[in-house]
């Protein structure tokens, strides 16, 4: 089953330490999915975390969202890629010579991982960019950042679900698409604001679904986990 080789699920390692997220990856299966080491987590634990996750057979995404001069994005990125990350990811706020310079690093790594742009957050809407002094309309910025993350080099950016068709129509189907803000049915929203359910993301052209609480908090982890793949692998065939 084409799971077994791509898992399409990333699951939100949102923890504050190491035990309780290695207590979760040991409940769950590298074939099933690939995991998330976010700011708080790999600040907490390092990259031993991430080398303990490897060992494990388990591809990694390390959401750092690096944002800062060229020279030191692409330093950082380099050093995630001798990790042994799967993905990486830079904030498209930072303009296209920082992109390009992280691009230039991870080529040269032994090990590339994926180079991903964060456009504009999943809890962020209309309101909260207009005070910022951005045009108030997501998808607007979410296009133009997407656009200029693909003519720097990067192999995809991270979007809302709400994003995700006018993406796959501007960008084609080798651009990957990764998308939070992603709820089953019934699932609480929490903090996220553009959303959709798995398989509507996945019908929709979404290359990878960020998946945290759903799973993580879960009475069964990888039962949870098993649901979702269920119902976004037939909708990979459609």
């Amino acid at each position: 089953m084409a799971k077994k080789n791509n898992p399409r699920v990333i699951v939100a390692l949102d923890y504050s330490d190491a035990a309780e997220a290695l207590t979760l990856a040991n409940r769950l299966s590298p074939e099933e999915c690939r995991l998330k080491v976010g700011k708080e987590l790999f600040t907490s634990a390092g990259p031993a975390l991430v080398e303990q996750l490897q060992a494990r057979g388990f591809e990694v995404f390390l959401d750092l969202k690096f944002h800062d001069i060229p020279n030191t994005v692409a330093k950082a990125c380099r050093a995630a890629a001798d990790l042994g990350v799967w993905m990486v990811n830079v904030h498209t706020l930072g303009g296209r010579r920082m992109m390009e310079a992280a691009r230039e690093a991870v080529d040269a790594a032994a090990h590339r991982p994926l180079l991903i742009g964060v456009t504009i957050l999943t809890s962020m809407g209309s309101e909260d960019l207009a005070e910022i002094g951005l045009p108030p309309d997501p998808e607007e910025n979410v296009l133009r950042l997407a656009r200029l993350a693909q003519a720097s080099g990067l192999d995809g950016v991270v979007c809302s679900p709400k994003e995700v068709p006018p993406l796959r129509r501007e960008l084609g189907a080798a651009f990957s698409l990764v998308t939070p803000g992603v709820r089953p049915i019934g699932a609480s929203t929490d903090d996220q604001k553009r959303i959709t359910t798995p398989e509507d993301a996945m019908r929709a052209g979404a290359s990878y679904l960020v998946i945290g609480r759903p799973i993580t908090q879960a009475l069964d982890p990888a039962a949870a986990l098993a649901d979702i793949n269920a119902a976004i692998f037939p909708s990979l065939s459609r």
